[in-house]
């Protein structure tokens, strides 16, 4: 995933557009990038950022930079904000989403004699191809409509010029781009709550496809948004930070409700404690516990001085610890214990399975796992789902070939989707027998989608149901 943060200001914008874009690092754990726009022109800064957060990164930007005008991301992938000459005159861009037809693209692109600079894995800078994309037309309006248009996936973007700020949604929303007013500034943003603390007040969401061009004294619609949405549900799930709201749903409490959700449906489970895996999980569970009266409690302590997000070992055999080793139990609150534990979801199941063999080591008596969303059966064909490089990675997917012997069709994944059926079951059933729970009941569809609130049409539910 990643996130990204725009400013323009008639005053200097660089101190907004540091802590704006360091408030989406939960969204991003590998590069991360300012750009700007001033008097002496533009200034670019790229760091890594996976052994050190952002602030740390760019502490000495955030104090040499100068303009009036900026963007800032933080990415699970490329490099950016990149740097652009073209005929539109010079301009930067960031960019969030996910191009599936980039070969196709590459490969019509390379017609005009042009060329793309290479990364270390052998792929294009996805953000270098949306800029490139833009220039085959004669003005950005046209260009990013294009790029709207021929992208498979999703792409949301922020372009920085001598101008203005220009920002637009993906065609199909189905990432967020919100924007925030003050005296004498505008703003853009993925998450709604990154500009509450600098001052700025909610102004309004783009729409689907929406695009805009952004100055200090306002915003002008370029190009209307469309009346199609598929906003990716998973946001609320996981994603994004309890303060956010899309849509006019909040995060914290959408979470709240799955977790009201869970405890309603029959169980014949008679726990003494509920807990969530922090941090995403514990929302859910306050939400099941505050329903079901059963006591919310925090058996497990996430340790987290000295241990960035993205820390990881560089010894291999080493790396699937580290889970394990950031979550400290409690053992008074875990020994001869019935526990709920609730997780935002079940992915590969490598880290649950790890939590629940420690807190079987520390005396529980049962652990019952609770996922607050359905069983991710569908790879997300999207967005930059950087939870699972593979959908045969995943835990459904595994156990699906095992039953099944053997790579099996959509159509029959949707049967393993569906909660009502005899396949769903005997899938449930194995995962909880392969990852050693006590019982496993996922979360239902409708139930989750009852628990976000808005129109089931405008919300992207592919990755648990198939159905796009």
């Amino acid at each position: 995933m990643g996130g990204f943060f725009g400013v323009a200001s008639k005053e200097d914008c660089v101190f907004d557009l540091f802590f704006g874009t360091d408030y989406h690092s939960h969204l991003g754990t590998r590069r991360a990038g300012m750009a700007v726009y001033g008097k002496d022109g533009f200034e670019k800064a790229i760091h890594k950022i996976e052994n050190a957060p952002f602030r740390t990164k760019f502490d000495k930007e955030a104090n040499s930079m100068h303009g009036n005008m900026g963007i800032g991301c933080i990415s699970d992938y490329e490099a950016q904000p990149i740097l652009v000459r073209s005929h539109h005159g010079s301009f930067a861009i960031t960019t969030v989403g996910k191009i599936n037809n980039a070969d196709t693209i590459i490969a019509d692109i390379l017609k005009n004699n042009t060329h793309f600079f290479e990364m270390s894995n052998g792929e294009i800078n996805a953000t270098e191809l949306v800029a490139a994309i833009i220039n085959q037309k004669e003005n950005f309006i046209d260009g990013i409509r294009y790029a709207q248009e021929i992208i498979e996936g999703s792409m949301s973007m922020l372009i920085l010029t001598p101008k203005g700020v220009y920002c637009a949604r993906d065609r199909f929303g189905r990432t967020p781009v919100v924007i925030g007013k003050k005296d004498g500034a505008r703003c853009a943003a993925f998450e709604s709550f990154s500009f509450l603390n600098l001052g700025y007040s909610l102004e309004r969401e783009l729409g689907p496809g929406e695009i805009v061009v952004m100055t200090s004294d306002s915003v002008r619609t370029l190009a209307a948004p469309g009346k199609d949405m598929k906003i990716c549900t998973f946001l609320w799930i996981y994603y994004g930070y309890p303060s956010s709201t899309y849509e006019g749903v909040n995060v914290e409490k959408m979470r709240y409700k799955c977790g009201k959700a869970l405890a309603n449906r029959d169980d014949d489970v008679h726990p003494d404690i509920v807990a969530g895996v922090p941090d995403s999980g514990t929302a859910h569970a306050i939400g099941y516990a505050n329903a079901s009266g059963v006591p919310f409690s925090r058996p497990f302590i996430k340790y987290t001085p000295t241990w960035s997000r993205s820390f990881m070992p560089t010894i291999q055999s080493k790396r699937n610890l580290i889970a394990k080793m950031k979550l400290l139990p409690v053992e008074n609150l875990i020994k001869d214990k019935s526990l709920v534990i609730i997780d935002d979801s079940l992915v590969r199941g490598t880290q649950l399975r790890e939590t629940t063999e420690f807190l079987y080591e520390s005396g529980a008596r049962e652990v019952h796992i609770r996922p607050a969303c359905p069983p991710l059966i569908f790879g997300c064909k999207y967005l930059n789902f950087s939870r699972t490089n593979s959908e045969m990675e995943l835990i459904t997917r595994t156990v699906i070939a095992e039953l099944e012997g053997g790579e099996v069709s959509d159509e029959v994944l949707k049967e393993y989707a569906d909660p009502n059926s005899e396949k769903y079951e005997k899938m449930v059933e194995k995962i909880c027998e392969k990852l050693n729970f006590t019982s496993l009941r996922f979360h239902r569809l409708d139930d989750m989608i009852e628990s976000v609130g808005i129109d089931p049409c405008k919300l992207c539910t592919y990755c648990w149901s198939g159905k796009e």
